[in-house]
């Protein structure tokens, strides 16, 4: 099985979610998200908004493919700006019976899609407001662009004495995209400049990517 994150512009989420009827996908959420472009950037691509559309899909191997396909072909992807597909392995999965509910019954074969990889998804986890900090950090170490997402903490009390500054709350979740040779280092700089100790207080960690489609750098800026 499969996790396939795809963030796309905000017109794009009727067609996502009519691929995902189309082929009986069980499992599909939807959530707000927003680019890391700054203005400059906006204006000189003729953009109006960052606002973006992140959708969490889990699929066997074959819709997977098939789901990539419908991706490329209908969200053309594989035009710089108009989204990207992250395809993530899942080691495993709670039970049989969601097992055979998310492969709709049908039984279940190990199969990963031919496609590119040689990337991984970096995840940081930062107090609200800094998600500038960490992409300034990231980009310093060579990351083209990243997607936010919006959420809140329950973290203990504990962890305001381990970073040593004030645990908000609200937090940001911000996806980056890296090739895997640029990983450590742009992990490297987010920890070193928007990490523990900073009001930024960010947590770092990395996934590996089994494939990805519409990746390039000037869909990462958008």
């Amino acid at each position: 099985m499969n996790a396939v994150i795809t963030v796309i512009r905000p017109e794009g989420e009727r067609i996502l979610a009519e691929i995902c009827r189309r082929l009986d996908l069980p499992v599909a959420v939807g959530m707000h998200a927003r680019g890391t472009a700054d203005k400059s950037v906006l204006d000189f691509l003729g953009l109006e908004s960052r606002e973006k559309r992140a959708m969490l899909i889990v699929a066997n191997g074959e819709k997977t493919k098939e789901l990539i396909e419908e991706e490329r072909r209908r969200l053309y992807l594989d035009v710089p700006g108009n989204g990207i597909a992250i395809v993530l392995d899942l080691k495993s999965v709670g039970g049989g019976s969601t097992l055979d509910y998310l492969s709709g019954g049908k039984p279940h074969k190990k199969a990963k899609p031919d496609f590119d990889a040689g990337f991984e998804l970096i995840v940081a986890i930062a107090n609200e407001g800094f998600n500038e900090d960490v992409m300034d950090a990231a980009r310093s170490a060579g990351a083209r662009g990243g997607t936010i997402l919006h959420g809140k903490g329950t973290g203990s009390e504990a962890a305001k004495k381990f970073f040593k500054v004030s645990i908000a709350t609200e937090k940001e979740l911000i996806l980056i995209v890296a090739k895997t040779e640029e990983k450590a280092a742009i992990m490297r700089a987010i920890l070193e400049r928007a990490g523990a100790g900073t009001p930024a207080a960010a947590i770092v960690f990395s996934l590996p990517v089994s494939a990805i489609a519409g990746f390039s750098p000037q869909a990462a800026e958008e």
